[in-house]
């Protein structure tokens, strides 16, 4: 349920920039994201980086856009916030332990240090792309494309990338291991 909700504050820029502008649509994204920080503090669900560098990234871009009255800040943000995601990716291989994926999902899945390494510089350079694939849409299209874009290409490029990491833990055998120890501990 808290993924649906996470989606709540781009689906709110969708509407209203789709029945109004993009300066309304920012506007009304920023109030969204602020709104879900709330509601999470309320529920006292914890609020991960991720979401609080969305939240500051919607706020500082939002703000510039709405001060300017250019819709090129807001624009910026999809790619910022990938930028970021990559970097804390590639930052973490090299600091710490474990990296970031390996701390996140290491107690669901149980794979050697050279997997966890290849999955986090995939998901990386897949972010890195992103990124870059926002820009062009942006400067390269209508404002139309790229609200559409932002919506269901970015949607589609995170299902990619999952559906390419299922296929490589796969070849790795290590999807067939998990389901055998879920299988296995069920009993």
């Amino acid at each position: 349920m808290q993924q649906l909700w996470d989606f709540v504050p781009l689906l709110a820029f969708l509407i209203a920039y789709f029945t109004t502008d993009i300066f309304t649509a920012t506007a009304v994204l920023m109030v969204a994201v602020s709104a879900q920080l709330v509601v999470y503090w309320l529920l006292k669900k914890p609020i991960g980086r991720e979401l609080k560098f969305a939240f500051w990234a919607s706020m500082i871009m939002g703000g510039l856009t709405l001060f300017f009255r250019n819709e090129a800040f807001v624009q910026w943000k999809p790619t910022i916030v990938n930028w970021a995601m990559a970097g804390s990716l590639i930052i973490s291989q090299f600091v710490g332990r474990a990296n970031l994926l390996k701390r996140m999902l290491g107690a669901q899945l149980k794979a050697p240090d050279e997997v966890w390494r290849t999955l986090n510089f995939g998901w990386a350079a897949g972010f890195i792309f992103s990124g870059l694939l926002n820009l062009w849409v942006a400067f390269n299209f209508s404002l139309d494309t790229w609200v559409t874009y932002k919506v269901v290409g970015g949607f589609g490029l995170t299902l990619f990338y999952l559906v390419l990491t299922f296929v490589y833990l796969h070849r790795c055998g290590l999807l067939e291991e998990m389901i055998d120890e879920q299988e296995a501990g069920g009993d």
